[in-house]
């Protein structure tokens, strides 16, 4: 028999507020090892461990690689950086992004669940979007306990309700509440040797996220081609499908949930859009330089030539402009740099 000893815990935009309530809150002697990924923007120096560490009781430090999990302390994941769990030691990789993210909430999840089973308390606090859906699945198929904010508590809900509705969370509380549940997990003991084993795609997904060569270097991938293509590197996505839920991920190993993909589409099509816009704008002003000089040549033609091609290219950049105010993308998505110096 054994105990729960390994929180860990996600959040994204509104979980720094939600962060230092829960941390805040934990007693000096609480027993786990609790180890933290909030989303970051990767070229900035991370202030969240001094953050916390003005409200804990417990020490909290940022993650180094190849450092021991140590009980009764808080570890927090680096920019640029997925923070992993192998054995009885942490592991910090630049792996592909899921989710658009690194570090991200589900590759921390799902490497504890795979080296710690039904060891593993899974916390997904505010944030948007579904990172920690497939970890928060990925944890429960192991045996872990899955815990989700309540999403009316949380500033940004969307995580914490993706964690419930598909990722199947075995409990909802607000956050001043959760220290008080965790405590109970944590004292909880647990049968290791009836924990199911990993499957096979978790323990390929988690050495894609550590950048092992034998899973890039596999002649297949799990799941089924999407038709889709990836938004970081533009190569086949392959649908899997998990715990009741669809996700993708592409042969060099970026991840995406149906909703970050969707979002990041709709990045890229405004993007495109804006692309195109600029193009018809030039497109325009070219044409009627040219369709000047040709009138003062005494080109009629050519000036009446140039002049159709200038209102046709006006023409199409009021429909892209149109398209631009509408609005592509989620105007639920909001930037998760939180926690930053």
């Amino acid at each position: 028999m054994a105990r729960r000893d390994v929180v860990v815990m996600g959040a994204s935009a509104g979980g720094v507020e939600a962060l230092r309530t829960l941390l805040g809150d934990l007693p000096p002697d609480f027993p786990a090892a609790v180890l933290v990924v909030l989303h970051m923007p990767p070229s900035a120096h991370s202030a969240l461990p001094s953050i916390l560490e003005r409200v804990c009781a417990l020490p909290v430090a940022a993650a180094e690689h190849g450092a021991p999990l140590r009980p009764g302390t808080v570890t927090v994941g680096v920019p640029d950086h997925h923070l992993m769990l192998a054995g009885d030691h942490l592991v910090l990789s630049h792996g592909p992004r899921e989710n658009g993210h690194r570090p991200a909430v589900d590759v921390l999840f799902r490497s504890a669940a795979r080296a710690a089973g039904p060891r593993v308390v899974a916390v997904v606090l505010s944030g948007a979007l579904d990172d920690g859906t497939a970890g928060m699945v990925a944890v429960r198929a192991r045996g872990g306990v899955g815990v989700a904010q309540d999403p009316e508590d949380a500033i940004y809900g969307s995580m914490p309700t993706q964690a419930l509705v598909v990722g199947g969370a075995d409990h909802s509380v607000p956050v001043a509440k959760m220290a008080t549940l965790l405590t109970e997990l944590v004292t909880e003991e647990v049968d290791m040797a009836g924990a199911p084993e990993p499957s096979e795609l978790m323990a390929v997904e988690t050495a894609l996220a550590d950048l092992d060569a034998d899973a890039l270097n596999r002649s297949e991938r799990p799941g089924t081609p999407s038709g889709f293509g990836c938004p970081s590197c533009h190569g086949s996505l392959f649908t899997i499908s998990e715990g009741g839920m669809e996700r993708y991920r592409c042969r060099v190993g970026h991840a995406w949930s149906p909703e970050a993909l969707a979002a990041e589409q709709s990045e890229a099509l405004e993007g495109a859009l804006w692309m195109a816009l600029r193009g018809l704008e030039e497109r325009a002003a070219l044409s009627l330089r040219m369709g000047e000089r040709a009138a003062r040549r005494g080109h009629a033609h050519s000036a009446e030539s140039f002049r159709q091609r200038h209102d046709e290219a006006q023409e199409a950049a009021l429909l892209i402009r149109a398209l631009l105010q509408r609005g592509y993308r989620d105007a639920d998505a909001p930037s998760t740099e939180v926690g930053e110096a």
